[in-house]
């Protein structure tokens, strides 16, 4: 597998899973790797020296994933190969504990991001290339103070099967991946931590997912041999959602 000249966007591509996915692309031999990040300069800086010692050349889009500014910093990259959506926030509180400005926060940077970069990237994007969004099985599965983001990621799959259908005939390919536990800073957010890694590795594979095995999957999606994948949710879990009693 090779993307040997390619032009690729992670957002969210400054720590945890979409760190993981913009070195995987320039391991892989992507040119150019845009990483979008919302706060932390150090860490988005350090993710650049990172991929420009793999060979690609890094290009830093510092703002709001769901701002106006951000489509048009997108729009102006020039053609896209690989667009990935792994930007998330939200608030993580019992439904009844939330506002309407956390929903609309959630919601605007989760799922409705992923139709505004959609809507700068497409139009330039040639035949053959790949847009994915990062979901998670909060989306199908009810997990504890999981409410809006679970929603909003359940939205984004959503979304994902619409634009699959209607870039379709411009070449372009539409997936999402939806990864079980994962260890990242993002899991500081949950008051069940511990629980939740727990819970993770609770799986018939044995151990945690980790960063590396979502960015596989994010490259194999894009990748030709997936040429007739379209809409569809790939679960990383290690068969985590399999089972009956968890």
């Amino acid at each position: 597998m090779t993307f040997a000249g390619a032009s690729v966007l992670v957002t969210g591509g400054s720590r945890g899973i979409g760190k993981a996915i913009a070195l995987r692309f320039a391991s892989l031999g992507a040119t150019r790797v845009a990483i979008g990040y919302m706060r932390g300069d150090s860490e988005a800086e350090e993710t650049a020296s990172e991929l420009r010692a793999a060979g690609s050349e890094p290009v830093l889009l510092r703002g709001n994933v769901a701002s106006q500014r951000i489509a048009d910093d997108v729009a102006a990259l020039g053609p896209l190969d690989v667009l990935v959506h792994a930007a998330a926030t939200g608030v993580i509180r019992p439904a009844l504990e939330t506002d309407d400005k956390h929903w609309n926060w959630t919601l605007s940077a989760n799922a409705r991001a992923l139709l505004s970069l959609a809507r700068a990237a497409a139009p330039s994007m040639p035949e053959g290339s790949s847009i994915v969004g990062i979901s998670s099985l909060g989306s199908i599965r009810v997990l504890d103070n999981y409410t809006l983001v679970g929603v909003s990621k359940a939205a984004l799959e959503a979304l994902v099967r619409y634009l699959a259908v209607e870039l379709a005939p411009n070449g372009i390919r539409v997936n999402a991946v939806s990864a079980g536990v994962v260890e990242t800073g993002a899991l500081e957010h949950f008051p069940n931590k511990e629980a939740m890694l727990e819970m993770g590795a609770r799986n018939p594979a044995g151990r945690l997912v980790s960063p590396d095995d979502v960015a596989a999957c994010v490259t194999f999606l894009c990748a030709p041999g997936a040429e007739m994948i379209r809409g569809q949710t790939l679960v990383v879990d290690g068969g985590w959602s399999l089972l009956a009693s968890l």
